[in-house]
């Protein structure tokens, strides 16, 4: 994602601890208000928002490497997850020892396909923001 040979290697970890613990942060704070399954749909879906911006293209260069790493590299990783995403799922579709249901099986799917539409949306809306605002 970053050029890194311009940081040291303790430089770089330090940028994206730092993105990172404040990613934490934000993640928690998004399921303390909305609950777990709308926290995580937020932070999936703001993360994918922010790191389309910092990513961008062609702007993605004129943000400084530590911005990238503190940024993209540390606070998206940590407030957007796949891994809850995955469980939260899994709880939805029901899955026991005894199988699925056929009801939570159906909001497990339309809850993956809210997260990835709105996920995808959010970074072709925030790359085309980026491409009007910085030029």
């Amino acid at each position: 994602m970053a050029n890194v040979t311009s940081l040291g290697r303790l430089e770089t970890l330090l940028f994206v601890a730092a993105g990172g613990f404040a990613g934490a942060i934000a993640r928690h704070v998004a399921d303390t208000l909305a609950g777990s399954l709308a926290g995580t749909l937020a932070a999936n879906v703001a993360g994918a928002a922010l790191l389309g911006v910092v990513l961008s293209e062609p702007h993605a260069d004129r943000l400084s490497t530590e911005t990238r790493l503190l940024v993209g590299t540390g606070f998206c990783s940590s407030l957007s997850t796949y891994s809850t995403f995955a469980l939260e799922t899994t709880r939805l579709a029901g899955v026991t020892v005894a199988g699925l249901t056929l009801s939570g099986v159906a909001v497990a799917l339309a809850y993956v396909a809210l997260t990835y539409t709105l996920g995808f949306g959010a970074i072709l809306a925030a790359q085309a923001l980026t491409r009007g605002v910085i030029r």
